[in-house]
């Protein structure tokens, strides 16, 4: 038996990360002229490409050019592809399974759920004129945590996650062979959503700043009196520790003031038994997912300069909500059969935005909003114009925007980084694909840099046109085969002129600082 050198071999295969030991057996593939033999491990066959363990490592080989020997050689002719996803019940119980049904009713194919128990449930995808089984999408949903477990311990193919991933699970898929997944492309946002402050109905405080809602969290602030409620105790509910909804509450309001969350917390399995929990408790807050608030009343963010950001399906999609979270998959790198690809190239057409939103998410189709509907936002910025300059500002942007539309899809950087948000992140390959598409052909797209107001104005305002520039650069890259002739591309900026949110806090100065894009 013949092996072709190391070398050689990297340049025909491929390395590809650890699958399912389950599937081991020992194959030969040989080349069909007979002049290469291959010996290996049988880790995976995605109806394509083999992978086997070899001497050589880890490889990848494509199917049409060897014939496969050995017991262990898969079916070409009836193949079934298979797919293990795991994580958010928050993503797993409701979305995917809608998205999945919609799928597989635009694809020619009929899907049969199978429920095994609470967390685990089956997908069978049939031909639906020939009802031959073309593909298993099997689920478990738990928790976040638990869907990067069982990535790392190869029993998932895609985490479902309500928060990103975090340099420690970086760290140990990359040791297990699965890449990096902080690229581009190990990742995207499947919808959208966002951890929104409840309170019982009979509560009569109606909004709470985010410093309070930190304080709170951490136990400094601990009567209503001190919101102008009752004189009574604060009791808090929050979702069970390795909940990414949890996580994200952590994450985005105690790290930042460098508070730990306090221990007397009550803690609820799902999001709906925390809202429920809530509706019963006069003295209780909560966070929940905007999705399942359920009968609690809402709360307003607000601060002590009065601006107002209320949670709402425009709001979020705009990212003006600060609390908004992203709801991810997180793919290794590894071929998915072509099956799992065709789906999760199905999760990002316009078919499966309305799947979204009728499942009670917040899609990411950009919608126009013309002038008249954001009344609000000029009136911030009348609100802080200061001196003739600040008013000959206002005049020079409201002169500029009001012929045009504000599109939601908007751009927001991480806190003290020049790097898009994991929102802006998917943004930027969602508008691409627009303009490759040509869906704005013949119109002017105008991409406009905001700033907080901290510092001298001509400094912000040289900042905010710079991210306005990052942002075109990032599109224009992402979009590859869009013909950029048939469409007017253009930067503007207009510094602080338009705050959404009090610049007295680090979470109002990152609402503020942003690039929002404006067609005409």
């Amino acid at each position: 038996m013949r092996y072709l050198c190391a070398a050689v071999l990297a340049a025909l295969f491929f390395v590809t990360g650890p699958v399912k030991p389950a599937l081991a057996q020992d194959i030969t593939l040989r080349s069909r002229d007979g002049g290469v033999e291959l010996t290996g491990t049988l880790l995976g066959f995605d109806g394509e490409f083999y992978r086997l363990r070899t001497q050589y490592g880890e490889l990848t080989v494509d199917g049409s050019g060897v014939f496969c020997e050995g017991v262990g050689c898969p079916s070409l002719t009836d193949y079934v592809a298979e797919l293990s996803i795991s994580g958010s019940a928050t993503i797993g119980s409701v979305l995917m399974p809608a998205l999945i049904e919609a799928f597989a009713l635009r694809s020619g194919l009929t899907a049969t759920r199978t429920d095994q128990d609470s967390a685990h449930f089956q997908y069978t995808l049939r031909d639906a004129k020939t009802d031959k089984l073309v593909g298993r999408f099997t689920f478990r949903v738990s928790t976040t945590d638990e869907g990067f477990a069982d990535l790392l311990g190869d029993d998932a193919d895609i985490v479902m996650a309500l928060r990103e991933i975090r340099r420690s699970e970086v760290a140990l898929a990359r040791e297990a062979g699965l890449g990096d997944l902080l690229h581009p492309n190990r990742s995207r946002v499947l919808a959208l959503d966002a951890m929104v402050p409840i309170v019982a109905p009979v509560n009569p405080v109606n909004a709470i700043s985010p410093t309070d809602l930190s304080r709170i969290l951490s136990g400094s602030l601990v009567n209503w009196r001190e919101l102008g409620g009752p004189d009574a105790p604060v009791s808090v509910h929050l979702r069970d520790a390795e909940s990414g909804l949890s996580q994200g509450v952590e994450d985005r309001l105690l790290t930042p003031a460098r508070a730990e969350l306090k221990t007397d917390v009550t803690r609820h399995p799902t999001t709906a038994a925390l809202s429920a929990a809530v509706v019963k408790d006069p003295f209780g807050i909560g966070l929940a997912s905007f999705s399942e608030t359920g009968n609690a009343k809402p709360l307003v963010l607000t601060g002590p300069c009065g601006f107002q950001l209320r949670a709402a399906r425009r709001s979020i999609k705009t990212e003006d909500f600060p609390l908004t979270a992203p709801m991810f998959l997180y793919l290794p790198a590894r071929r998915l059969p072509a099956l799992a690809r065709d789906f999760l190239a199905f999760t990002r057409s316009p078919p499966a935005q309305i799947v979204i939103r009728r499942a009670g998410f917040v899609d990411q189709a950009p919608e126009e909003v013309p002038v008249d509907l954001q009344g609000d936002r000029f009136t911030n910025a009348i609100m802080v114009a200061q001196g003739d300059a600040g008013l000959a500002e206002l005049r020079r942007m409201t002169e500029t925007l009001s012929p045009m539309r504000r599109l939601t899809t908007s751009f927001r950087f991480e806190a003290g980084s020049s790097r898009l948000d994991a929102q802006s992140r998917s943004n930027v390959q969602q508008l691409a694909r627009s303009l490759e598409a040509g869906a704005y052909d013949g119109r002017r797209l105008v991409f406009v840099g905001f700033s907080d107001g901290q510092g001298p104005a001509d400094a912000n305002m040289r900042i905010a046109r710079q991210r306005a520039d990052t942002v075109r650069r990032a599109v224009l890259e992402a979009a590859e085969t869009a013909d950029t002739d048939q469409v007017e591309i253009l930067t503007e900026a207009f510094g602080e002129a338009m705050p959404m949110a009090c610049d007295n806090s680090a979470w109002g100065r990152q609402v503020n600082r942003r690039v929002e894009v404006w067609v005409k």
